[in-house]
């Protein structure tokens, strides 16, 4: 099996998107995205759907619920199959978020950690037994939140780069999840943006999201990308360069060709931001 680093502009793999995705791949995708948990022990069928677009596309493994902060245990037996899964499909990167999700079960939510220094020493600690397992460095996502945990005793940037930094790993960073924070607490998300440590930045996210009348915006990936979004991954392109960049989209499914468009403008974002820098 050949071993691919995505690059480009990608879509979520989603079982929703099969049957169009085997009539044809839009043109603009250059690699996929799925969830381990989703897909790693699977046999028959979906075994074989996979299989023919992992030997056609590079693909990245984004994590769903290894509970990175959390409490309990690291689930090792998940990340051996992960790591097992990703090398018998050729695939190079994992990713997963900077966030808690079990407690006596999985929570089957992405909820966020407290910025203090115990949480730092602590989560750092579960990134690189985590590493260690799968070989290889991880990007760690910035989650979307709703509730700021108390007893805060730095910012989310300055957590996010101290985790980063303690941990030796890489920055997965969603620009979505950013402005989502930002509508709903108040801060710029550009400057959060150039706060957060780009140089360790390895792979972007961007995704559509839904605001309530009250004005909360929640994090769904069921809609079209936004302006904003847009203009910040413009941002981020600028300051980190261009970095393999993944559409997600989980629910409320368009047309193929309308996320084909999407995918599209990514492309064209790093295409502009590729001849920006070389004429600087």
């Amino acid at each position: 099996m050949t071993e691919h680093w995505p690059r480009g502009a990608g879509l979520g793999f989603r079982r929703e998107l099969l049957p169009e995705l085997e009539a044809g791949v839009p043109d603009a995708v250059e690699f996929f995205e799925l969830a381990p948990e989703n897909w790693a022990g699977m046999g028959g069928r979906s075994a074989r759907q996979l299989r023919a677009f992992t030997e056609r596309y590079p693909f990245v493994c984004h994590g769903l619920s290894l509970s990175l902060g959390g409490m309990l245990p690291l689930d090792v037996d998940l990340l051996k199959q992960t790591r097992a899964f990703m090398a018998s499909h050729g695939i190079r990167l994992y990713t997963e978020h900077l966030s808690w999700s079990n407690d006596a079960g999985q929570l089957y939510d992405l909820l966020p950690l407290p910025c203090t220094h115990e949480a730092v020493r602590w989560t750092a600690a579960r990134i690189r037994q985590a590493q260690d397992v799968l070989g290889m460095r991880i990007g760690i996502e910035n989650a979307s939140f709703y509730v700021a945990p108390p007893g805060a005793e730095m910012s989310e940037a300055e957590f996010i780069r101290a985790v980063v930094d303690e941990a030796d790993c890489l920055l997965h960073l969603d620009v979505n999840n950013i402005l989502v924070n930002a509508r709903n607490f108040g801060f710029d998300p550009l400057g959060f943006l150039h706060q957060l440590p780009l140089d360790r930045a390895c792979y972007i996210h961007v995704a559509g999201h839904h605001t309530e009348p009250d004005g909360l915006v929640i994090d769904t990936h069921g809609a079209s990308v936004i302006i904003d979004v847009w203009r910040l991954l413009e941002a981020a392109y600028r300051r980190a360069g261009v970095l393999p960049t993944c559409l997600e989209r989980d629910f409320n499914f368009p047309p193929l060709a309308e996320l084909g468009q999407e995918v599209a403008q990514i492309a064209r974002l790093q295409a502009q931001a590729g001849m920006t820098r070389a004429a600087a």
